[in-house]
C-alpha cells in the first residue's frame, strides 16, 4: 500500500475513534439463542439479534438443513440459468409466493441483492422511483443503480409522498418503495395510505419486509397483511436471514410477469451463485412450521409488549411502536457506546447505534426481542438498563 494512502487511512480511522463512532465486533462461540457465549468467556442474554422467532437454532430447522445436505449436496457451484436450479429451490420459491398470496417468487443470495436487482430491469430514464427518506441502504443502493428519476419523501409523510407523486406524473412508470418496518426506528410504514395514493396516481407499490416477515400480521405475512392491503402491494422483497431461520438468502415475490423479467435481467440473480441447498431445505421447513402454529409469533409479540411497557415505566425515552425493534433513545454516540459496554458487563448484550447508521444526534441502543426470550430474561434486561440508566443520568 502506498505510504500516503496508509497514513491517510490511519488518520481517518483515528478520527472515527476520537468521535466515538468506531465499530467493534464481538465474536460469539455458541449457536444463536436467548443466551450466548463470547470469546471473552462471558455468558450474555442477546438482545441485538434479528432472531425474532428463535428459529436460528430450532431443532427442526437444523435437522432439515442436515437432511438437505445429504439429499442435495453442499453447494451448486454455479448461477441458476447455467446449471444451478434444483427442485427444492423451485419448491421454496412457490411456497414463499403462496405464503404471501403472490404468483411467483425468486431467490437471491441476500435481500441486499434482491433490493439491488429489483429496480434496474423495470425503471429507466423515463420512469420515476419515489422512496421513503429512511429506507434501508440496500434500497438506496438499488435505486442508484438505475437511471430513473428519483424522488424522496419525508419519512412516512403522506402529504409529501403525494407531492412527489404529483411531480412524477409525467413519468412512464412510477413505483413507491418503502421499508415495511424501519429497522432503526421500529415503526411500520403506512401501507394502507400508501396503497391509496398509489391507486390515485397510478403507481406500483414495493415494500421491503425484512423486519416483518414471519411475525407481523395475523399469519406473519408482514406489514401488508397487518395493514389489510396484502392484495394491493405489487412487489415484496424480504430475507431468509432474520425471522425465517436466520441464515442467509433473500427473495422477491410478485406478479408473474415481474418475476419472469427478473429471471431474465436481474443482475444479482444472474451473476450470483444459487442459494445453498441446506439453507433452501431449512427455509422450506420454516415455512411449514409457521403455517402449523402461530405460537412463536404470539410469544414474540407478548414479549414485545411487556418489554416496552416495563421500559416506559422505568422512565426511558423509547420510540413509539408495536414491533420487536425497540429504540432506547440516548442522542449521544459516546453515551450509547458507554451504556452498551456497561450493560454487557451486567450480562446484557446490546449495541449502540450512531452516525452514520442513524442521523447525527439520534444515537440509541436498539433492543430486539425474540420468541426465545423468557420473562426472566426481559426482567434482567430492564433491571440492568435501569441501573446503568441512573448511573449515566439517562433516567
Amino acid at each position: 500500500m502506498a505510504y500516503t494512502i496508509k497514513e491517510e487511512l490511519q488518520e481517518e480511522l483515528q478520527e472515527i475513534k476520537d468521535e466515538g463512532l468506531y465499530k467493534e465486533e464481538r465474536v460469539i462461540t455458541t449457536p444463536q439463542g436467548a443466551v450466548i457465549e463470547t470469546t471473552d468467556g462471558k455468558e450474555v442474554i442477546n438482545f441485538c439479534a434479528n432472531n425474532y422467532l428463535g428459529l436460528s437454532s430450532h431443532p427442526k430447522v437444523i435437522e432439515a438443513a442436515k437432511e438437505t445436505i445429504d439429499s442435495h449436496g453442499y453447494g451448486l457451484s454455479s448461477v441458476r440459468f447455467i446449471c444451478g436450479t434444483q427442485d427444492i429451490h423451485k419448491e421454496l420459491e412457490q411456497k414463499l409466493a403462496d405464503f404471501h398470496e403472490m404468483d411467483d417468487g425468486i431467490l437471491y443470495a441476500a435481500c441486499f441483492d434482491a433490493n439491488g436487482g429489483i429496480f434496474e430491469p423495470f425503471f429507466g430514464p423515463e420512469d420515476a422511483i419515489i422512496s421513503d427518506k429512511l429506507n434501508h441502504a440496500s434500497i438506496i443502493d438499488g435505486v442508484r443503480l438505475t437511471k430513473a428519476q428519483r424522488y424522496v419523501y419525508d419519512h412516512s409523510d403522506m402529504d409529501d409522498l403525494e407531492k412527489q407523486l404529483q411531480d412524477a406524473q409525467d413519468a412512464r412508470r412510477r413505483v413507491i418503495c418503502t421499508d415495511g418496518v424501519f429497522s432503526m426506528d421500529g415503526d411500520m410504514a403506512k401501507m394502507d395510505e400508501i396503497c391509496d395514493l398509489a391507486d390515485e396516481y397510478d403507481a406500483l407499490v414495493m415494500t421491503d419486509e425484512c423486519h416483518a416477515t414471519g411475525f407481523l400480521g395475523e399469519k406473519g405475512r408482514g406489514v401488508p397483511e397487518a395493514k389489510g392491503v396484502l392484495d394491493r402491494v405489487d412487489i415484496i422483497t424480504s430475507t431468509l436471514g432474520k425471522a425465517l431461520g436466520g441464515a442467509s438468502g433473500g427473495f422477491i415475490v410478485s406478479h408473474q410477469e415481474i418475476i419472469d423479467m427478473l429471471r431474465q435481467n436481474s443482475r444479482p440473480y444472474l451473476f450470483s451463485n444459487t442459494l445453498a441447498p441446506s439453507i433452501t431445505g431449512a427455509s422450506i421447513a420454516v415455512l411449514d412450521l409457521l403455517q402449523e402454529t402461530t405460537e412463536l409469533k404470539d410469544k414474540l409479540m407478548d414479549n414485545t409488549r411487556y418489554f416496552r411497557d416495563e421500559m416506559k415505566n422505568a422512565g426511558f425515552d423509547i420510540k413509539e411502536g408495536s414491533t420487536p425493534i425497540v429504540p432506547i433513545m440516548l442522542y449521544d454516540a459516546k453515551k450509547s457506546q458507554k451504556m452498551a459496554a456497561e450493560l454487557y458487563d451486567r450480562g446484557i448484550y446490546v449495541i449502540g447505534f450512531y452516525y452514520p447508521v442513524v442521523p447525527k444526534g439520534e444515537a440509541r441502543i436498539r433492543v430486539q426481542l425474540s420468541a426465545v426470550h423468557e420473562k426472566e430474561h426481559i426482567d434482567k434486561a430492564v433491571n440492568a438498563f435501569t441501573e446503568v440508566g441512573k448511573e449515566l443520568d439517562v433516567i
